[in-house]
Parts: C-alpha cells; structure tokens; sequence
C-alpha cells in the first residue's frame, strides 16, 4: 500500500464527502425517504450482459432495484438510496466491479421528468461545490446551465453515425458508436438522449405512441455516461416475458440463472412511477475533474 498516494488523493475523498451529503439533502428536501437494502440476494434480476458476483451465499446485486421496487408496491412513496452494486469484469479507467450507485424512484412520473430532476440535482451540486454551472473537465469547459439538450436516439445517432439504430438491429455498433460518438455530443453541453429501441427497453415500459420505442433516458456530461432512467414498467407478465428473453441467453453462461419470482409478484401492486440510477463515481470524477475512478477512490479493487 502506497500511503503516500492515498495521501494525494484526500482532496478528491474530501469533495466525495461533500457530493455524497449534497446527494442526500437534495432528495430528502424533496420529500423522498432514503432506505436500505440487502447488498445479497438468492438471485439478481436477470440481464443477459451483467454478469452478477455470486457466492454459496447468493449473488452480490448489481443494482438494489430487486428490493427497492417492492417497496414502492408496498407503499413507501418516494425513495432513494446509495449504496454499494457489483458487476463481475467491469474494470477500467471508468469502470470498476465494486462501485457505488444512487437510486431513486419517483411516483407518478415519467422518464422525462426524472431526466429533469436529476439535470437539477447536478446543477445543484456544481453551485454548492463550485460557485458555477460552468465546470472544467479533461480540458473542456461544460455549461451545466439548464435546460440541457434533449435528442433522441434515432437523431443523435442519424446526425454522428449515418444509421438509425430503431430500424437497424445491431446492437454491437450500437454499444461502440454510443461510447465513441454519441457520447462526444456532451463535451461542451450535457446531453439527455432519450426513446431507446424497444428491444433495449429492460424495465421500461414501452412509449404508448409507438410500440418501437422505450420510455429510457440515458444522461452523459464531458463524454462520461452518468444516469439511466426509465418510466418504470408495471405489468408483470410482459416483465416475464422479458426476463424469459434475457434468461435465455444468460443460462448459456450460468445455468444457475433464475427467475426472480417474488419480484415478479411484487410487480402487480407498483404504482406508476420513474426511477433513475446514476454512477456515482462518474459523479465525482466530474466535479473532481479526474480523469478514473481510481483517483476519487481510496483504494483500488
């Protein structure tokens, strides 16, 4: 252990601290609750392309969403939490198998509105920690000054690639182009890009106006992909048909893989609502202006 680096970074740990209690009285001045949730589960929601940390003991969640959607059929209203989430093979610059994740669930909203809030939450943050809505990154200066752009997917990839990934089905150039191009349309402003193909809906409900479209989010500041937010889908049959889906490809790699059915149940008492999940790290790499999550980190993993 090289105390002298983790000395280096006090600064960025200090600023982490700051973000994390900025965090948490943004939410609760809204009215939201903040909760807790098992970190360990008997089986996570099933994702075709998360591969999930699992002991004898269960599986180290990827996401808390498994426990925290059941609180909102429960009646809990408003919530959120930051917590530690897991992903096997998620290492890099950006990346990391341990890592921490805010989540939080709005009631009777949508993704749009959701996409609104969090735009004010990081406004929020970069006032309080920086006097501004103008923040340095990697070199570039951001204007954080709402409201921020708002593309779908089909114009911002018509408008940086030349395809239209709602019609065209390959979701390999997708991942690519989107880390690599689309991505690059938030280095000056942020960018909210929204109405993902269907078949990337997940936990999305799909757009009632068109069935070819998914009620998803995604927000990227300075080319750093930092929120995801869906208006949530409330049916638990098409959830099931979807998990089905995304079983069948995972139990090719884990034939453990199960279906979470107490989940699935709790799904038919679920209100409408938003709920959004947002990398925290990425977070403070922003308003740290680092360039890995190493650096705003104490220790690697």
């Amino acid at each position: 252990m090289d105390l002298g680096v983790l000395s280096g970074k006090k600064g960025n740990l200090k600023r982490r601290a700051e973000i994390l209690n900025l965090t948490r009285r943004f939410f609760i001045e809204r009215g939201y609750l903040e909760v807790e949730t098992p970190s360990l589960a008997p089986c996570p929601i099933p994702e075709a392309f998360i591969e999930p940390i699992t002991s004898e003991c269960g599986c180290l969640l990827p996401s808390p969403e498994l426990y925290m959607k059941p609180l909102l059929s429960a009646g809990y209203g408003d919530i959120f939490q930051i917590c530690h989430a897991f992903r096997r093979g998620e290492k890099g610059a950006r990346h990391r198998e341990e890592f921490t994740l805010l989540e939080y669930y709005r009631i009777g909203r949508t993704y749009l509105d959701l996409a609104i809030e969090t735009e004010s939450l990081i406004i929020n943050l970069a006032e309080c920690l920086i006097g501004s809505a103008k923040i340095q990154y990697q070199g570039k200066e951001i204007d954080l000054t709402p409201p921020w752009p708002r593309v779908t997917v089909s114009d911002s990839f018509m408008s940086t690639c030349g395809w239209d990934p709602v019609n065209v089905h390959d979701d390999e150039k997708f991942d690519f182009e989107l880390a690599t191009r689309v991505a690059a349309m938030s280095n000056e402003r942020p960018l909210i890009l929204y109405d993902f193909p269907s078949r990337m809906a997940s936990l999305a409900r799909l757009k009632p106006s068109d069935s070819k479209l998914a009620e998803r989010t995604e927000i990227f500041i300075g080319g750093l992909e930092l929120a995801n937010i869906f208006s949530e889908l409330t049916d638990p049959e098409e959830q099931r048909r979807r998990f089905e889906n995304e079983l069948d490809v995972a139990r090719s790699r884990r034939k453990d893989a199960k279906m979470p059915e107490d989940f699935l149940e709790s799904l038919a008492k679920l209100p409408e609502a938003a709920g959004g999940a947002l990398g925290m790290d990425r977070l403070v790499m922003l308003l740290c202006d680092a360039g890995t999550i190493d650096e705003v980190t104490a220790f690697p993993v």
